[in-house]
């Protein structure tokens, strides 16, 4: 079964899926600024465009393009912000 989500008044949509592999959403975050909160550990993976992250504890942001990929920890909060429309894959363990 496919999920639809949307979240910061459709600024970002996601379909969520499951594989034998785990869980998943493929997405895409508009222009701007946006906070996170996880639930379960997060490796999220830059497919286009560019986004800038503030990990949590982290003092400084750090970009992230196509093709790489950082990870969030559970029950935290990370921060993203963007100049251009971007899409990316979160694996959830």
């Amino acid at each position: 079964m496919i999920n639809v989500n949307e979240y910061f008044e459709g600024s970002v949509k996601s379909l969520a899926y499951t594989t034998p592999q785990g869980r998943s959403t493929i997405g895409v975050i508009e222009k701007g600024e946006y906070e996170f909160g996880t639930s379960s550990h997060e490796t999220m993976t830059v497919i286009e465009g560019k986004l800038v992250v503030l990990l949590p504890g982290a003092n400084e942001w750090q970009s992230f393009t196509g093709g790489q990929s950082f990870e969030v920890e559970a029950n935290t909060s990370f921060k993203v912000k963007t100049d251009e429309q971007s899409s990316y894959l979160c694996k959830y363990k």
